[in-house]
């Protein structure tokens, strides 16, 4: 590509409304421009470096065996309403009317859609198993779109559906896709982990996450120190504490603590560790009625574990104040589990502790020396909290160190849970009527353009991999209109380059030297060769990797060249 002919977009200045690199350097670089909120179109440079991402998906797509199709993205509201979707969507859910005064959404996922198509065309065991994929544009209505395309509300996306007759055929084809993601992320260049993760409202009993590890990450997880276990913080379990409560010595103790409400300002008004506190949280039971968590001070409770308890109403939910006041006779800050007026249930960690302070139920008052069994009823035991850093590791791998990751990918195994809504079933070899068994899996295509930026950049810009720069190599000749033999060279190479099929840019604008270096830098692009004459006389090129700190001479040839594109380069 003659630059000349290519619209290169770039400024020093970093817009004032991004947040994080990504957004500043794709800005900057002339990758994307907004539209309005949480949109963006993606211009010419980004665009390639999108669509190499989305050639890289697709080809590991069809290597697993996947069928690519391309489904609308405005559905019928009908589809939603019959997998009951429909308002558990919520406000991010875009819905829309047409001139008919009908219901419709569009698309953030395609479940419904795909299990309409399969219960209209697919009729016996013979014909499964199936995987379908599309690479489309979705939209997400997010009530605070930010972090320019890492959160858009419009963004691409590759998102697949398989079939299959039993649950066993279903968790083959998911180590198929999880095969095939990790695959995709190696290609792309990315540090990557595969973390245990919640189903959240797309649902199914088996789920795991692509992060690329990235301190702008939103999410926070949980890897073992010494072997593979990951998981994102809201889906890492935590071990019950192994060590024996020591012998219960002291009495129970009434305590005054006027205005104290909170654990830290116990505390620090008792002169104790928050890890020797107790507390207890009242949410909606499952039957309707309240019920208590008690956790250790020092930790958060894990709303998702708590909501997937049966005993605890899902979605999770705090009871209200003046509900807990009527059944406790006291302010939210002084609950305990003595003489408590309602079930309880306590972490694992709550519950190995002994003489631990907890509320009095009663205003301005907690216990101390307070100890299970002796003093309140055992309580049943359960994993309630966020693990923590130097958690031990649920398979006993180390202990656990907490990572920043950026969500690329998403593989689920849905069960029966669409299928079985949406009657989607097939005749099996004895002529009975089977509901199938369903796997979903996502990758937000445009997202990992983003992610990728956020791992690999430095102050100049970004540092793009060679399988998804937007150009390979840039041949920056200087003194271009003054210099026939430069001229010649840089045509001779450039020509040379796109024979061996490399996809090299030509800076042919006629720009300065430090303006060309610095908008190859901003862009990323990997391999850089310089043509002038005081390298000519030597018979020599000035090459650079976009992650070297210096430059070298190598022969003026285009063989010599080819080299350096085929090795990794470190400065």
């Amino acid at each position: 590509m003659r630059l000349s002919r290519f619209p290169i977009s770039t400024t020093k200045e970093t817009p004032a409304d991004a947040e994080i690199v990504s957004h500043q350097l794709m800005l900057r670089a002339g990758f994307i421009r907004k539209l309005g909120s949480g949109l963006y179109s993606w211009m010419p440079v980004g665009l390639r470096t999108l669509k190499k991402v989305e050639a890289i998906v697709r080809e590991e797509m069809n290597r697993a065996g996947a069928l690519e199709v391309l489904m609308p993205s405005v559905h019928p509201a009908e589809l939603w309403r019959e997998s009951g979707r429909w308002q558990l969507m919520g406000d991010e859910m875009l819905r829309i009317k047409d001139r008919h005064d009908n219901d419709y959404c569009y698309g953030p996922t395609h479940e419904e859609v795909i299990c309409h198509h399969l219960r209209q065309d697919v009729k016996s065991y013979k014909q499964l198993p199936l995987n379908y994929y599309q690479i489309q544009t979705k939209f997400r209505d997010e009530r605070r779109p930010r972090f320019g395309i890492m959160r858009a509300r419009e963004f691409l996306m590759k998102d697949a559906y398989s079939f299959h007759l039993d649950a066993e055929g279903l968790a083959a084809e998911y180590d198929n896709m999880r095969a095939a993601y990790a695959r995709i992320f190696t290609r792309i260049g990315a540090d990557f982990r595969i973390v245990k993760a919640d189903s959240g409202n797309i649902g199914g009993s088996r789920s795991e996450e692509f992060h690329i590890l990235a301190g702008a990450g939103e999410d926070l997880l949980a890897v073992s120190s010494e072997g593979s276990y990951a998981a994102n913080v809201e889906a890492a379990e935590t071990l019950p504490v192994s060590v024996t409560r020591p012998p219960v010595l002291k009495p129970l103790a009434r305590l005054s603590t006027p205005g104290q409400k909170t654990c830290a300002q116990v505390a620090e008004y008792l002169k104790l560790g928050l890890d020797a506190k107790v507390k207890l949280l009242v949410a909606k039971a499952a039957d309707g009625g309240l019920i208590g968590i008690a956790l250790r001070g020092d930790h958060q409770l894990n709303e998702i574990k708590a909501a997937n308890h049966p005993k605890i109403a899902s979605p999770f939910e705090l009871a209200a104040a003046r509900d807990v006041e009527q059944a406790f006779g006291c302010e939210v800050g002084y609950l305990g589990p003595v003489n408590c007026p309602i079930p309880v249930i306590a972490d694992h960690a709550a519950l190995a502790l002994s003489d631990f302070v907890c509320g009095a139920n009663e205003n301005d008052h907690h216990l101390g020396d307070a100890n299970w069994g002796r003093d309140c009823a055992e309580p049943e035991a359960a994993d309630l909290r966020m693990i923590v850093e130097g958690d031990p590791a649920p398979d006993g791998s180390g202990t656990i160190r907490l990572l920043r990751g950026i969500e690329g990918g998403h593989i689920f195994q849905l069960g029966q849970k669409y299928t079985q809504a949406m009657n989607v079933s097939v005749l099996d070899d004895n002529g009975k009527d089977v509901t199938l068994h369903m796997g979903c899996y996502g990758i937000g295509v445009s997202r990992l353009v983003a992610a990728v930026v956020e791992q690999s950049h430095d102050a100049q810009g970004m540092i793009w991999p060679d399988a998804i720069a937007p150009f390979t190599a840039i041949i920056t000749p200087i003194g271009l209109d003054r210099s026939e033999s430069v001229r010649e060279a840089a045509e001779t190479l450039y020509a040379d380059l796109l024979a061996a099929g490399i996809d090299v840019a030509l800076d042919d604008r006629g720009l300065r030297p430090g303006a060309m270096f610095a908008d190859a830098e901003l862009i990323g692009i990997p391999h850089r060769i310089v043509i002038g004459d005081k390298g000519l006389a030597k018979a020599q090129f000035e090459y650079r990797h976009r992650r070297a700190e210096t430059a070298r001479m190598i022969p003026a040839q285009a063989e010599a060249v080819l080299d350096q594109l085929r090795q990794t380069v470190t400065g």
